[in-house]
């Protein structure tokens, strides 16, 4: 255990030496500096800027804080996947229900909608570590009706739609 400023460049390259893979939640933004990154082989972030942007009225105010970081570090993460292969979870509304109670559903804009507990989704961002992409992949989720019994295979699946896509 760490206790630091993700914000000072200098902690955080001392932090992130012989890691190889790192899980963000959107909360957190210390993307600003790849330098920090030097070695890091893959990033996983959680976001939740579907349910930024599905929000309105007093609701849309109260997170538009949230919703530029959200912005700010997928654009990041986005940014520097020439260097770092990324992989960004973009959850429906997180829930503090339990895990494994419900299915999935992965179809897109199910997330701005939808709701996803917090350990169905840590779940997903440590199964995303068993499948590095060439680039970046962009996973929407939520609760559903769809279960899953191979996670490795679903992730090699979207890997393998993702470089097809950049490709085009």
């Amino acid at each position: 255990s760490i206790t630091g400023d993700v914000n000072d460049p200098p902690f955080l390259k001392k932090t992130l030496k012989g890691i190889r893979s790192v899980i963000s939640p959107s909360s957190e933004i210390f993307f600003s500096d790849i330098e920090s990154l030097e070695g890091v082989q893959h990033i996983v972030l959680l976001s939740q800027l579907a349910v930024y942007r599905g929000s309105d009225g007093i609701q849309a105010l109260i997170q538009s804080n949230a919703k530029k970081l959200a912005e700010k570090n997928e654009s990041m993460v986005m940014n520097y996947s020439n260097k770092i292969p990324y992989t960004i979870i973009r959850a429906g509304l997180l829930q503090d229900t339990q895990g494994s109670q419900q299915g999935f559903n992965f179809k897109e804009g199910s997330n701005a909608q939808g709701k996803l507990s917090k350990e169905d989704v840590a779940f997903i961002c440590v199964e995303a570590l068993n499948a590095v992409p060439k680039r970046g992949l962009v996973v929407e989720v939520a609760n559903g009706e769809e279960t899953v019994s191979d996670w490795k295979e679903l992730f090699n699946k979207w890997i393998q739609n993702a470089d097809e896509e950049q490709l085009q």
